[in-house]
């Protein structure tokens, strides 16, 4: 871990802004995108950078706006890795948000989120708060091996009912899918009942599939190797270089994520789990409606 002071913290327009606090992740899950070398780190991606003047940039920026909107995060880092015990820096840009009149829309694989489950409903009650959980894989010794140093997602499912006893809206990443992994009917289908169970408001999936770039590529089959020999040579046979890796299975799995999500209300497409995430309550957007 180490420190900066960043020139920005915030990204965005239009009532709909970004940003990431931490640079870099200890999760250690073995198909994290973040590493790939498009997003030019150069540290290594285990050594968390920390905007130490995160809070202070993100006063500034709020107050400079007379538009009211969403504030995402989480995209990049997860706000609640282990280092956020102790600098708080997530829970006083919260805090930030709340005084300033802003909503929340946060993504996390963590159940440290549940420290901050006060100030999240002091937001949602006031603007509009979304919580937004990754779920992969049902089964906990191969959740073990896939996202290790996090939380197993049986975990993260009470996560979200913790929410919904608040009255806190949820959203789950059913992303990414690897094939010949986590793809089979099983899995997708423990999942997706549990959403329902936990009454989430949508289910986000690009494809039942997953993506691999250069610098995530190299790490992802360093781990195939290790914990799944042979498994490399497939991908390799069936892929090659492609970005787009969809399961063999996409199309059923597909079918089954919608059919289960339009039977229980919940919003599968992924333009209308977006929108939901980010625009805020009718009430809100028209007290903004002849603002800049």
């Amino acid at each position: 871990m180490h420190f900066v002071d960043a020139k920005g913290i915030l990204t965005g327009s239009g009532g709909h802004f970004g940003m990431n606090i931490y640079r870099g992740c200890s999760h250690g899950c073995i198909y994290c995108d973040s590493r790939s070398r498009c997003y030019r780190f150069t540290h290594p991606f285990e050594d968390i950078e920390v905007k130490r003047n995160a809070p202070e940039l993100l006063e500034k920026a709020l107050r400079s706006k007379r538009r009211k909107g969403m504030i995402g995060t989480g995209s990049m880092s997860d706000p609640y890795m282990p280092c956020e015990e102790e600098l708080r820096l997530t829970r006083r840009c919260l805090e930030i948000i709340r005084d300033n009149g802003f909503g929340a829309a946060i993504q996390t694989k963590s159940d440290r989120i549940l420290r901050d489950i006060d100030l999240l409903d002091e937001i949602n009650r006031s603007v509009g708060c979304v919580v937004q959980m990754t779920l992969t894989t049902y089964d906990d010794g191969l959740c073990r091996i896939l996202e290790p140093n996090v939380c197993i997602t049986k975990r993260r499912i009470e996560v979200l009912k913790e929410m919904r006893k608040r009255g806190i809206p949820t959203v789950v990443w059913l992303s990414p899918i690897l094939p010949f992994l986590n793809d089979t009917e099983e899995n997708v289908r423990a999942i997706l009942e549990e959403c329902v169970r936990a009454g989430v408001k949508g289910v986000i999936d690009f494809g039942m599939g997953m993506t691999l770039r250069e610098g995530s590529r190299e790490y992802y089959y360093a781990a195939l190797d290790k914990h799944f020999p042979g498994l490399k040579e497939q991908y390799a046979e069936r892929y090659g270089n492609a970005y787009e890796l969809p399961s063999p299975h996409a199309k059923e799995l597909r079918r089954m994520l919608r059919q289960i999500c339009c039977d229980s209300g919940i919003l599968s497409d992924p333009d209308e789990c977006f929108r939901y995430i980010y625009e805020l309550p009718e009430k809100y957007r028209q007290l903004s409606l002849f603002d800049p």
